[in-house]
């Protein structure tokens, strides 16, 4: 029941991030199904991702509900780590995650940090990546 909340409260995004995918498959795109989540790469989304979008500049991935746009293979690889902690917060969230995270921009850059840098979902993705870095290393 859990498992089936966590993909119903952030399903209108998720709808969104499918139309994406779907835009990226008709404009020469992959996708793949990686633990519950579609990762699409290349496609018209990769050449908008690679430009400055607001407050990022050019990023090498974006998710958009369960569904994750990246430039390129590998770049989705480099990133699951980190967007799989947007994909979370997507389940926390849910479509309210599109009006809070532009929000937390704004808030960032109202108190002189960057707007994508000091994002507090950006800060918490990096955060994930950290840790599981750490428990790689601690594996090793």
């Amino acid at each position: 029941m859990l498992r089936l909340l966590r993909h119903l409260w952030p399903l209108p995004a998720t709808v969104l991030g499918l139309l994406f995918a779907l835009l990226a498959r008709a404009t020469g795109g992959t996708w793949q199904r990686v633990d519950g989540v579609l990762e699409t790469a290349g496609g018209w989304p990769a050449h908008i991702l690679r430009r400055d979008l607001p407050f990022s500049g050019a990023v090498a991935a974006i998710t958009v509900g369960h569904v994750v746009l990246g430039v390129s293979a590998n770049a989705l690889m480099a990133t699951r780590t980190h967007e799989r902690a947007h994909v979370r917060q997507f389940e926390r969230w849910g479509v309210l995650m599109l009006a809070l995270y532009p929000c937390a921009s704004i808030l960032a850059w109202a108190k002189g940090g960057h707007p994508y840098r000091d994002n507090l979902f950006e800060r918490e993705a990096r955060a994930a990546e950290h840790s599981a870095a750490r428990r790689a290393i601690e594996v090793c």
